[in-house]
């Protein structure tokens, strides 16, 4: 059965476990994220929904680019897409590690099967890097309005998903809200600059912008090669 609604989240224990059950259909995880809410399967089959008290987002004012990683792109080996192959990238990220050190397993086959049917209406989006024909790395996650949640990242090759995330970074500074959600700390979202604020701050964050119009992404796949500045 969709989800229309959801507990309050304030109900949600100090881990931010809000909900159990449900489905991953297009409407429930649009209500999902629309009230700051996103899927964890804390157990094989057990969907799980979460609100943490502490989310971590990462503003564009507080990018930091360290300077190997500057010197990279002053001759960035790849081709960066968007949208070219958003199941391949949300398959390669259900093998890596993800959010707190959980293996990549908590991306289950349904939640694979939710999100492509969520890109295909939409509102999931992959960014894509590629050293010649090959994907080395992307990352995926979910745009409403000038919203964009990010919820995994995978690499094969040296600074792979990190390309990526600096091109989501300068399309959310320029056509977004100038943040992302990046849910939970991790080791490599610290590094760029991430911090979290508190569940009710995030909720501020987010009502004004997933009701805002328009889009981040054009639709289709983009060759945005070159554009990364």
């Amino acid at each position: 059965m969709v989800i229309k609604r959801f507990p309050p989240v304030e109900s949600a224990d100090e881990y931010g476990l809000l909900a159990v059950g449900g489905d991953v259909e297009v409407e429930s995880l649009l209500c999902a994220y629309r009230s700051g809410v996103f899927p964890w399967p804390i157990y094989k089959d057990i969907l799980t929904w979460f609100c943490p008290p502490e989310r971590a987002i990462l503003r564009s004012q507080d990018l930091h680019v360290s300077r190997s990683l500057k010197k990279f792109l002053k001759k960035l080996p790849y081709s960066i897409y968007v949208n070219r192959n958003f199941e391949q990238v949300i398959k390669e990220c259900s093998a890596a590690v993800n959010r707190t050190g959980q293996q990549g397993t908590w991306i289950s086959s349904e939640l694979i099967a939710g999100y492509i049917n969520l890109h295909r209406a939409g509102y999931a989006h992959s960014i894509e890097c590629y050293d010649g024909n090959a994907l080395v790395g992307g990352l995926y996650g979910v745009s409403i309005g000038k919203m964009f949640a990010g919820e995994s990242m995978f690499y094969r090759a040296d600074n792979a998903s990190k390309v990526c995330l600096l091109y989501l970074m300068q399309i959310v500074a320029e056509r977004g809200a100038g943040w992302i959600d990046c849910q939970v700390v991790t080791s490599m979202t610290e590094a760029f600059g991430a911090v979290e604020v508190s569940r009710e701050s995030f909720l501020e964050l987010l009502r004004p912008v997933v009701s805002s119009p328009g889009s981040l992404f054009d639709s289709g796949e983009l060759d945005v090669t070159g554009c990364l500045h």
